[in-house]
């Protein structure tokens, strides 16, 4: 894993109490860096990730908000700003299937009204709303943004059509934003495959098994694996914006 030093800057990361946006927040903080970490109110895994991180020696706040509410996540980025006193990076990471169980394309009867703003809102739009609150901490540090997207927005049906649309969404407006917040500021997305996670849909064991047979790598990604991709966007590649970095073992490939 390559190491920074990030003895002075500061990052929010949303839906960062589990998963890969615990794992990014991890690796910031062993850096150096202050980490405010969202997670939904009432979500006993925020203050279990923060303590963890504090046990080991880091920087870590609270930022609990829902940020599928605009003006719930406007709000927590700035309390998270002030907490923090500054801010470098802005992980957009949290997210939602709104489903335990795939759903097949073609049964458009399984996704209503409801289905549909739950993804969007919490999937595209709170990127929006989570940036446009951070732009200006964001750039006078002259900071950087990576968003979660996923392989099921590029060529990957996804956990339902609605969900791979919501990630198609986030690709575009990672594009539009790194020109909208040029040139202080970075914005970048990464584009993960199958993860073992526990935010994950469920998978049976022949498909799991599936998806490892069908990469060109023979493996499946760890949240670490996405994590060290996010930072690296974050941190360092000072002359990459605009571009969604696929994290897939090759699947796509295959």
């Amino acid at each position: 894993m390559i190491r920074y030093d990030l003895k002075g800057k500061a990052a929010l990361i949303t839906g960062g109490a589990s998963g890969i946006g615990f794992a990014v927040a991890a690796i910031l903080a062993e850096a150096g860096a202050s980490v405010a970490i969202n997670f939904l109110p009432g979500d006993a895994r925020g203050g279990e990730a923060v303590e963890r991180l504090q046990a080991a020696g880091g920087i870590a706040v609270a930022a609990p908000g829902d940020v599928a509410v605009p003006a719930e996540a406007e709000a927590m980025v700035t309390a998270a700003i002030e907490r923090l006193g500054r801010l470098d990076l802005l992980v957009n990471n949290a997210g939602t299937p709104a489903t335990t169980k795939v759903i097949p394309a073609a049964a458009l009867d399984q996704i209503g009204e409801d289905f549909w703003r739950t993804i969007l809102d919490t999937n595209l739009l709170s990127i929006f709303f989570c940036t446009r609150a951070a732009a200006p901490a964001l750039k006078a540090a002259r900071g950087a943004v990576v968003n979660t997207a996923s392989v099921a927005g590029l060529d990957s049906a996804g956990s339902s059509l609605a969900y791979g649309a919501s990630k198609a969404g986030v690709i575009s407006l990672t594009k539009n934003l790194a020109r909208a917040l040029a040139p202080q500021v970075r914005v970048n997305a990464v584009a993960p495959g199958a993860v073992d996670s526990p935010w994950m849909v469920e998978w049976t064991p022949g498909e799991r098994q599936d998806s490892i047979d069908r990469s060109l790598l023979k493996a499946r990604a760890r949240p670490e694996d996405i994590a060290e991709g996010i930072v690296f966007l974050g941190v360092a590649g000072r002359m990459i914006t605009g571009h969604t970095l696929v994290i897939d073992a090759g699947r796509s490939l295959a």
